[in-house]
């Protein structure tokens, strides 16, 4: 009998891994076009100017649900008529939607990129947001949930990643 070559069985390396300099390009431009909910938050709660500005792009009925304090709500569908009204081209833009299952903060990123702004999309959305443990608004006002295990750790400041 003779063996079959791993690469033949294991679903993972079916297709085999990029070359590490086309991998460290891939995952490089990963990070030019998204940034972590913990980023995001841990600059926030830096104090001052975090260099960004939060976009939430969720109908109002969303927004209501629960927001991150400080973010601007922008709809994607309104964009195009309202973002110069409401953002400058000189500050880049972190777009959020519901969370991973929803590719809401992608269309908006989108859309605000073919208007010339400098824009990343938060990955975990405000789902993550609040899985993760840090304050939201509502229209009832401040909420904070208990951080899920599953998503953060609970006794440490960061994940460490």
């Amino acid at each position: 009998m003779t063996a079959t070559p791993a690469t033949a069985v294991n679903p993972v390396l079916r297709v085999a891994p990029a070359a590490p300099a086309e991998a460290a390009a891939y995952f490089r431009a990963s990070l030019v076009f998204h940034a972590d909910v913990s980023d995001v938050a841990a600059a926030l709660a830096a104090g001052g100017d975090p260099g960004f500005v939060v976009l939430d792009s969720r109908s109002t009925e969303a927004w209501d649900q629960g927001h991150i304090p400080g973010a601007i709500h922008l709809p994607t569908a309104l964009i195009p008529e309202q973002a110069e009204q409401l953002l400058d081209k000189d500050v880049p833009v972190v777009t959020y939607c519901w969370g991973p299952g929803c590719n809401g903060a992608t269309r908006a990123a989108l859309a605000l990129a073919e208007l010339g702004y400098r824009v990343k999309e938060m990955l975990g959305g405000f789902e993550y947001w609040a899985r993760e443990g840090f304050a939201y608004e509502t229209w009832e006002g401040r909420e904070r949930r208990a951080a899920d295990p599953l998503t953060a750790p609970v006794d440490a400041e960061n994940c460490g990643c």
